[in-house]
């Protein structure tokens, strides 16, 4: 069954200082749903968050929840609560207290407080804490706090504001798990902000892209990965090799000097595209056999695979593989069509996809540190 729209942006144009952060601004959100707000620092998907929690009023354009105008409701009257990446919990209170803070303010019956609190508790994991302070709790389990806070008026949006940023690695991956588990038991829709690309596509039912204030791309994460719509959006989510191509017809394009088959179609014959191919979707061969070869510039060991550098022509391709290679080996490139995946050319077009800068920064990497640490490289920096 078709979700309905919870929250709805229209036309929001913010400007801060004489700087326009957002410009006619549209996007819809579906009830129910894990949406994620994913870029770069300054790109506006913070203030997007402020704007739907009521914290910034916009120049112009409106904000929708359920489909009642809400632009000017301020924040205390939207059933909406927000989970910041300090927490900003109450240092003087003891775990219940401030999960209880909110449902006081309400003046809520004390039996509705404590049944109210011993669920959240629950629910996050923090059974038999409630005395405890809050400067004796783990950077995890204050966050937990803040969620069972945030969670226990029951508000039918909750935003979250980089909540993970300050967590080490092991624990940010068991609280990504933890939260999306908490947002399906609970049914609300959860608006996210990170510019963690893996974050966002293990959590999220929908991504969406930013860039300088405007929407690049929403889909699922799976959409978003697979199928970007232009080069901004490949090269932020994950690594990506983009190369110039030709459409010649419907299922053929041609790109590093030969012609392949593909799986895309309603292009212009001969339009001239961008061609995006994963690192983990390229299979090293012999020269011999592959569909394009080239020679080997850097090899870099990263745990699960090797990231291997690879100069075609003068344009240099990741290639990751559980197989290492040596700096100077030439190999070949064997691709299938449904590893060729084809783009519009758009104003992006140009700026990523080629790892020249990435096998320089290799290279410097490599002389502050001894050959032993993984990295290896032939040649002349000059070559990168």
């Amino acid at each position: 069954m078709e979700k309905d729209v919870i929250i709805s942006l229209k036309n929001i144009t913010v400007s801060f200082n004489g700087n326009t952060v957002l410009k006619n601004f549209n996007l819809n959100i579906k009830n129910g749903d894990f949406v994620t707000l994913l870029g770069s620092s300054g790109c506006g998907k913070t203030t997007i968050l402020r704007i739907i929690g009521g914290f910034v009023q916009p120049d112009s354009g409106e904000v929708f929840f359920a489909g009642k105008n809400v632009t000017k409701l301020p924040a205390h009257k939207r059933t909406v609560n927000t989970i910041f990446q300090n927490y900003a919990l109450f240092p003087h209170l003891n775990v219940y207290e401030n999960i209880a803070f909110g449902m006081r303010v309400q003046k809520k019956p004390e039996s509705q407080i404590r049944s109210e609190v011993a669920k959240m508790l629950k629910m996050v994991s923090l059974s038999g804490f409630e005395n405890r302070n809050i400067a004796n709790l783990s950077g995890g389990q204050q966050q937990r706090v803040a969620i069972a806070r945030a969670l226990v008026n029951n508000p039918k949006v909750l935003l979250l504001d980089e909540p993970l940023g300050a967590l080490d690695l092991k624990l940010r991956k068991d609280m990504q798990t933890e939260l999306k588990k908490i947002q399906q038991k609970m049914g609300i829709t959860f608006v996210f902000v990170t510019h963690d690309q893996e974050e966002a596509l293990s959590m999220s039912d929908t991504v969406v892209v930013m860039d300088s204030g405007q929407i690049q791309q929403i889909g699922s994460p799976q959409d978003i990965y697979n199928e970007p719509k232009n080069a901004f959006v490949a090269d932020f989510i994950g690594e990506s090799n983009i190369i110039d191509g030709i459409m010649h017809e419907d299922y053929v394009v041609e790109f590093a000097g030969r012609k392949f088959d593909c799986l895309d179609a309603g292009f212009l014959k001969k339009e001239n595209v961008d061609v995006v191919i994963r690192p983990e979707d390229i299979e090293v061969t012999s020269p011999e056999d592959g569909h394009i070869s080239g020679t080997v510039t850097s090899v870099t060991f990263i745990g699960v695979h090797y990231e291997i550098i690879v100069d075609i022509d003068g344009f240099k391709w990741m290639i990751q593989s559980t197989d290492s290679q040596n700096p100077g080996d030439v190999i070949g490139l064997l691709l299938q069509p449904d590893d060729i995946h084809i783009m519009k050319k758009s104003e992006h077009s140009g700026e990523y996809g080629d790892y020249s800068a990435f096998s320089d920064e290799m290279y410097e990497v490599y002389e502050e540190n001894s050959p032993d640490d993984g990295i290896t490289k032939a040649g002349d920096k000059n070559e990168g």
